[in-house]
C-alpha cells in the first residue's frame, strides 16, 4: 500500500474535522484523475490542510471558523456604530429633559444644523483640509527625524544614558507650552504650528522605538555579531524589524501627540499667515459664543482622529500581528 493511500485511509478514520483537510492528499493519478490534475490540486490541498489544522486548533469546523470570523468583523463594525447612536440619543434626551438653551447646550439637531451651515459656507472643507494636511506632513517629518535618532540611541548606550531622560521629559512636557516661544521665534506663520507639532510627536516616536528595542531577545544581537553585521546593518536589518511592534505603538502615540499639539497651536496662534484649521474654527466659535460651531469643531476633530486610527494604524497593526502569528485565527506566512 502506498504512503498516499495510507494517509487517505488514516484521514478517513480520524475525526471529521481532519477529513476535510487531509482527504485531498489521498488522491493518486489512478484514483482521482491524471497526474497533472493531482499536481494542479496540490496547492489547494496544502491550503485545505492548513485550514483544517487551524480549525482543529480553534476547536471548531472550518465552516464554523469562517462564520465566527464574519461575526467578529460585523461586531467590530456594529459595536462602535451602536455606541455612537446610544450616546447621541442620551445627549438628545438630556437636552430635552434639562430644558437648556440651545446657545448654551445645543442638541444633536442643533449641532447638525450648525454643521450644515458651516459646510455651505465652505468652512468645514477648508478647516479639515488645512488641519489634516498639516498633521500628515508634520507627522511624516517627525517620523523621519525620530527614527534615526531612536536607532542611534538604541545602538549607542552612552548616548541613551545621557539623552534618554531629556527625551522622556520632552514627551511629558505639554506641547502647548511651546506655543508662546514658537510665536516669538516664527511669528504668526505655519512655522509656529509645525514647530509645536514636531516637539509633541518626535519624543513619543523615539521612546516607542526604544521600548520596542528593549523587548528584542538578546539572541538576535548575538546572531548579528556572529554573522559579522556592522553597527548600522545591525540597526536596520535586525533591530528595527524586531522592534516593529513597539515602533508602531510609538508611531500611534506620536500621531496622537502631533494631532493634539496641532489643535493647541491652531487655537492659540491665529491671524497672520496661519491658515484656517479646525483649531481656528473652534476658537472662532468661542469668540462668537456659538456653541453649535464649537461642538461642530470638536466633533470634526474627534472624527479625524478616529478615521486615522481605523484607516491607517489599525490595519497596519493587524497586518503586523498576523504576520507574526499573534492575531487570533491567523497563521504566519
Amino acid at each position: 500500500m502506498s504512503a498516499d493511500r495510507t494517509l487517505s485511509i488514516t484521514a478517513d478514520s480520524l475525526d471529521p474535522k481532519l477529513h476535510a483537510a487531509a482527504g485531498g492528499l489521498g488522491r493518486s493519478p489512478g484514483e482521482g484523475g491524471s497526474a497533472a490534475d493531482v499536481g494542479a490540486a496540490g496547492g489547494s490541498d496544502v491550503r485545505d490542510v492548513e485550514a483544517g489544522l487551524d480549525a482543529l486548533q480553534s476547536g471548531m469546523p472550518i465552516e464554523g471558523a469562517a462564520a465566527a470570523d464574519a461575526r467578529r468583523t460585523a461586531g467590530k463594525v456594529l459595536a462602535p456604530v451602536i455606541a455612537v447612536v446610544v450616546l447621541v440619543l442620551l445627549w438628545q434626551v438630556y437636552v430635552m429633559l434639562a430644558g437648556k438653551r440651545a446657545d448654551i447646550v445645543p442638541g444633536p439637531l442643533d449641532v447638525l444644523a450648525s454643521l450644515t451651515d458651516l459646510w455651505g459656507e465652505g468652512k468645514v472643507q477648508q478647516a479639515v483640509w488645512t488641519s489634516v494636511q498639516r498633521g500628515v506632513i508634520g507627522f511624516l517629518i517627525s517620523a523621519v527625524i525620530a527614527t534615526p535618532i531612536g536607532l542611534l540611541l538604541a545602538q549607542v548606550r552612552p548616548l541613551r544614558t545621557a539623552f534618554g531622560p531629556l527625551i522622556s521629559g520632552l514627551q511629558v512636557l505639554p506641547s502647548v507650552a511651546w506655543v508662546p516661544a514658537a510665536i516669538i521665534w516664527f511669528g504668526l506663520s505655519d512655522g509656529t504650528v509645525y514647530f509645536v507639532l514636531l516637539m509633541g510627536a518626535i519624543p513619543s516616536i523615539i521612546n516607542g522605538l526604544l521600548a520596542g528595542v528593549d523587548q528584542i531577545p538578546p539572541q538576535y544581537r548575538r546572531m548579528g555579531r556572529v554573522l559579522g553585521a556592522s553597527r548600522w546593518e545591525m540597526a536596520l536589518r535586525i533591530v528595527l524589524p524586531a522592534a516593529l511592534p513597539g515602533y508602531l505603538a510609538g508611531l500611534k502615540q506620536g500621531w496622537a501627540f502631533s494631532w493634539r499639539s496641532l489643535m493647541a497651536a491652531e487655537i492659540i496662534a491665529m491671524g497672520g499667515s496661519i491658515g484656517f484649521g479646525l483649531g481656528s474654527l473652534l476658537q472662532q466659535g468661542r469668540d462668537l459664543s456659538e456653541m453649535g460651531t464649537v461642538m461642530s469643531a470638536i466633533l470634526l476633530i474627534l472624527a479625524v482622529g478616529i478615521a486615522v486610527e481605523l484607516l491607517v494604524f489599525a490595519p497596519l497593526e493587524r497586518r503586523l500581528l498576523r504576520g507574526r502569528g499573534l492575531l487570533s485565527g491567523s497563521s504566519a506566512s
